[in-house]
This record gives structure tokens, sequence and C-alpha cells, in this order.
């Protein structure tokens, strides 16, 4: 057999399940981390449950993510998990979901792992979305996710801080409502409304346009001239007004 037919034969079972995402629908990429909380609980001890080392570490895989050739024009990141708006139009790898997938996967464990100097593997998932409406809501409910994510782990550790074992923490908190979550902390001398926001929101990164000085060969003079650069936003907003500031987003794109 041929080369060429040989290819031509073989590539249908490579390519038969290619799935592409549709023009007109907006494509949000979700990756998280595999066993992160081994990898950075028991194998490199950060700080538990919030580390501002991991935090920048997954800050800057996410500025990598943004600069990798597909155009991404938000990202959201809370724990251990990133999210990536593709700009409408993006038609990177003909929108093929595997491709996109194992492309983002791919570099993202790659990045974080030569931060870290150890291994740290990412999967990915795609969500196809219709309209801008469904992609206010995903981001609302990322960002409800990390403040509850937020409550539940401060609340975990301080029980762990106590000499209760991982089962006894998670079976004490079991039943507890928000208010008494918010008690217990109290009484370890946490008050959750005064803890950072990047860890109760989750952090978001978008590009922004700055002016700087260039200069032009031809006149011999400077010139303002205007750039790009990725904003990392530790300050979110909350509730109604995150909706709006994604939808704001959206509509400036």
């Amino acid at each position: 057999m041929k080369f060429d037919e040989l290819d031509s034969r073989m590539r249908v079972f490579e390519t038969a399940h290619d799935h592409c995402v549709l023009p007109g629908i907006y494509i949000v990429a979700r990756l998280d981390g595999r066993s992160f909380t081994r990898l950075t609980k028991e194998v490199h001890k950060f700080e538990a449950p919030y580390d501002v080392r991991f935090r920048d570490m997954l800050l800057t895989t996410i500025e990598h993510l943004m600069n990798c050739g597909i155009d991404i024009q938000y990202a959201y990141t809370q724990s251990d998990e990133i999210s990536l708006l593709f700009a409408y139009h993006e038609a990177t790898f003909n929108r093929k979901v595997r491709k996109l997938n194992s492309v983002l996967a791919g570099e993202a464990s790659a990045k974080f792992s030569l931060l870290l100097g150890d291994m740290g593997c990412f999967d990915c998932r795609i969500s196809q979305l219709p309209n801008v409406e469904e992609v206010v809501n995903y981001f609302r409910w990322r960002h409800e996710d990390a403040h509850r994510n937020a409550l539940n782990a401060h609340c975990y550790w301080c029980l762990r801080r106590d000499g209760q074992s991982a089962t006894q923490a998670t079976s004490m908190m079991k039943g507890l409502s928000v208010a008494d979550k918010n008690e217990m902390l109290f009484q370890h001398g946490i008050n959750f409304n005064q803890l950072p926001n990047w860890q109760k929101r989750g952090v978001g990164l978008y590009w922004e346009e700055y002016q700087k000085e260039g200069f032009n060969p031809i006149t011999g003079e400077s010139v303002p001239v205007l750039r790009r650069r990725i904003r990392r936003d530790l300050d979110l907003p909350m509730k109604d007004e995150y909706s709006q500031f994604v939808a704001e987003l959206l509509h400036n794109l």
C-alpha cells in the first residue's frame, strides 16, 4: 500500500469524531489542576488554604495561555481552576474541540511545571455558550463558587490546625450554615469579610491599552503610542456588580 493511500486510510480513525464549535457560539475553556490538593498541600506544602506563591504561578500560567496563539479576551481563576473566554470570532484549529482541549491543557501543564519545578498537570473542557447571557451566567457561577470554596477552605483548615483529621474536619462541617461557618472562623480570630478579595472572589485577567512614549525614526521626535498589556484584577466586584462587569467586558470586545 502506498503511503498516500495508507495516510488517507488511517486518518479517518483519528478524525472521525472531530467536533467543531459552530460560528456564532461563545467558547469558554475551563482547566482544572489534577490532584493539586496533594501536590500543593503534601508534596510542596504551600500555605493552606491559600498561598500567594501558588496564586502567582497560576497567574503567570494564565498570562502564558493568553499569549500562546489563541485569542483569549478574559480569564478568571479561583482555587486551582482557570476559565478562558475566547474572542467571539476566534477560529484557531478551525474551532476543533479536541485540539483546543489538548493544546490548552498541554500549554498550561508545561508552563506551570516549569514554574513549580515539578510535574503539574491540567485537564481541559470546552463550554459552548449560545449568547452573552449564558457567558455572564458561566462566570457568575464560577465567581460564586469561589466565595463558597473560600469559606469552606478556611473553616476546614482551622479544624485541621486544631488537630482534627481530614475525615473529622469534613464531618464536623456537614450541615453547618454560612452563619455557623462565619462564627467558627470568628472564634479562631478570622473575620471572613476582611480576608483578601482574591481569595473570596478569584482573580480576573484581561487586556487593557496603555500609552507609552515611542520614537519616530523619520522625524526624530518622541511620539505617544498605544500598547496592550494584561491586567491582573485582584479586586473583582461581587454578585450583580460582577455580572455587570462581565457583560460590559463582552460589550467592549
